[in-house]
């Protein structure tokens, strides 16, 4: 409730602002008026996507494009925008005109970084979270280091050992990093260190409720290490709570060996 009427006073004041008092001229607004009116509008945007709607967003953010040319966050929040309806050419274009604007942006890197990885642009991926990560000034490095370890393993010849080396550099950067352990995980279970899949999942489930993917990863390594218990255990859990997942029918596969 308070936030929401946090926001309703913010649209009202920039509503009065835009408008003006009953009996006034509209005055156009200053360049930092819409400097600020833009920000605002990548907020609702950001909002909106979060709830949705997708369409009332996108205006959002065209609308801020058009009060501000030069604010990143609306050019990386419309490529988000775009990937997610599906539209990965806009999308695209969308981080290049960010970059464009800040060709140093660490956040812009590593979200475009990850962006390619999805669209299986490996080597362009790699590229762009090298570049976030030599960023100095970057406050948060391990969301690239991680990354990259992630996008490694998806590669047609997954180089396992920079791939691990990024992951546990971002795990000491912070030890709790979801993405970061659960990666942890999948590697265990490619380079068949089943030990080492089973205890970072066990501290992945210690941060995070349980999902398909790191349920199937520690089935995997207890099935390997003959520890029918937790096995049987944690299959029961998986079909439970994702019985419709690729997951689900992995597990049932397994179970028939």
């Amino acid at each position: 409730m308070r936030l929401a009427l946090k926001i309703y006073i913010l649209l009202f004041v920039f509503f009065i602002s835009a408008c003006g008092v009953p009996g006034s001229s509209k005055r156009p607004q200053s360049e930092a008026d819409q400097k600020k009116a833009a920000k605002l509008n990548v907020k609702l945007a950001s909002g909106y996507i979060q709830r949705g709607d997708l369409e009332v967003a996108k205006e959002k953010l065209l609308k801020a494009i058009e009060q501000d040319d030069a604010y990143v966050p609306a050019f990386t929040t419309m490529a988000i925008l775009m990937s997610l309806v599906g539209k990965p050419d806009e999308a695209d274009d969308y981080y290049q005109d960010a970059l464009d604007i800040d060709d140093k942006n660490p956040e812009t890197l590593n979200n475009y970084g990850a962006f390619l990885c999805g669209q299986d642009k490996i080597d362009d991926a790699l590229e762009q979270f090298s570049k976030a990560i030599r960023n100095q000034f970057y406050e948060t490095p391990e969301k690239s280091h991680a990354n990259m370890g992630y996008c490694l393993l998806k590669a047609d010849n997954p180089d396992y050992v920079t791939a691990e080396n990024h992951l546990r550099q971002a795990l000491k950067i912070n030890p709790t990093m979801h993405s970061a352990l659960l990666a942890m995980g999948e590697l265990g279970i490619k380079t068949r260190r089943y030990l080492m899949a089973r205890a970072y999942m066990q501290r992945y489930h210690a941060v995070s409720q349980p999902s398909a993917s790191s349920l199937w990863y520690q089935i995997q390594a207890e099935k390997a290490l003959g520890d029918e218990k937790h096995f049987v255990k944690l299959s029961r859990l998986l079909l439970k709570r994702f019985p419709s997942s690729p997951e689900a029918d992995k597990v049932m596969e397994l179970s028939d060996r």
